[in-house]
């Protein structure tokens, strides 16, 4: 446990015992992530996590992953590959709840993907689930398409904290017409039925198939109070220079927004720019940490499966340096 001062003017969520928002000048925090090991996470509590990310200051990686095709090295998971390259989350994207499929995962029937893929790799893990309507999916890319498993319904977050899953982020992939409403409307529900059993993340990194809510419209002040409202924990934005319009100014005011009400935030690529090059990526990642953004996020689509290796630790050298990154890729996960 460490005490840290409340930094200017942050209201950041501080207490162990009740999960309320403390106003006092000093208070306690769980070990931030860039010190954490793998037994530190496996006592993590929701509470715990927060303020683990609160107190790492902007240098929380996050990368998605997609267990349904085939992994990057063959036998080996996306989602041990990337944590290897240093990210410090691993977010399961396209994961079906109902019909779990992780390629490269070593046969073990007594093991659910999910507590294997934490086992194997010693970090947190969240998954994606889509609040889409049965019948009211966007015309998208095969790869994109929807299961049953994916969907955002109660009995599939339910069943997602059953499995020991950390996190849950209500967002849309790319065409699923996912909009803001139905992502507010979820939340609630997921608030109110699973309570504080899960972090709840909510937002959006690109449009999602809902064109009146591209560009600037994508997320705002408004669906940040409303999100927020309905108990997200974290808000998701698109990085700036990902997605048309949307700048380091627009996303800086949206993270001091939600900072403001009590919430983290994850700013995003998901627009396939985690393929780019690695002069790009370090660009994007110093962008994102002029925003004040608590958590950074590298999509899937180096190809498809994951971001280019290259770019993870690129990403990771420049929000946090070498010692941070060579850190979290060398400990073992059996401390």
């Amino acid at each position: 446990m460490y005490y840290t001062p409340r930094g200017q003017g942050r209201v950041l969520p501080c207490s162990l015992k009740t999960g309320k928002i403390e106003t006092e000048s000093w208070c306690i925090v769980a070990k931030r992530i860039l010190d954490c090991y793998a037994s530190d996470f496996e006592k993590f509590t929701r509470q715990d996590l927060l303020e683990s990310i609160a107190k790492s200051e902007g240098r929380v990686l996050a990368c998605e992953t997609i267990g349904t095709v085939q992994p990057m090295l063959g036998n080996v998971t996306n989602a041990e590959f990337v944590s290897a390259m240093g990210a410090d989350i691993v977010l399961l994207n396209m994961f079906d709840v109902k019909d779990p499929v992780i390629k490269g995962l070593p046969e073990d029937d007594t093991c659910h993907p999910v507590q294997m893929i934490k086992r194997l790799t010693g970090r947190p893990v969240g998954i994606n689930l889509e609040p889409v309507e049965e019948g009211e999916e966007g015309d998208t890319d095969p790869l994109w398409r929807m299961s049953e498993g994916r969907r955002a319904t109660l009995e599939n977050g339910q069943k997602a904290c059953e499995l020991g899953v950390d996190l849950i982020l209500l967002t849309g992939n790319p065409g699923m017409g996912v909009s803001n409403e139905a992502i507010e409307r979820t939340l609630k529900l997921y608030r109110e039925k699973i309570g504080d059993r899960v972090v709840l993340a909510a937002g959006k990194m690109h449009a999602a198939g809902i064109l009146e809510e591209a560009a600037e419209n994508i997320m705002t002040k408004e669906d940040v109070k409303r999100f927020r409202g309905a108990g997200a924990d974290i808000l998701l934005f698109p990085a700036p220079g990902t997605v048309p319009g949307i700048t380091v100014d627009y996303v800086r005011e949206l993270v001091i927004y939600a900072h403001s009400l009590g919430a983290l935030t994850i700013t995003a690529i998901g627009t396939s720019q985690e393929g780019a090059d690695t002069a790009t990526v370090r660009q994007l990642a110093l962008m994102c940490k002029m925003t004040g953004t608590d958590i950074h996020h590298l999509g899937d689509a180096g190809y498809a499966g994951m971001s280019l290796p290259e770019n993870i630790q690129a990403y990771s050298v420049a929000i946090r340096g070498i010692r941070h990154t060579y850190h979290r890729m060398a400990a073992s996960i059996v401390r």
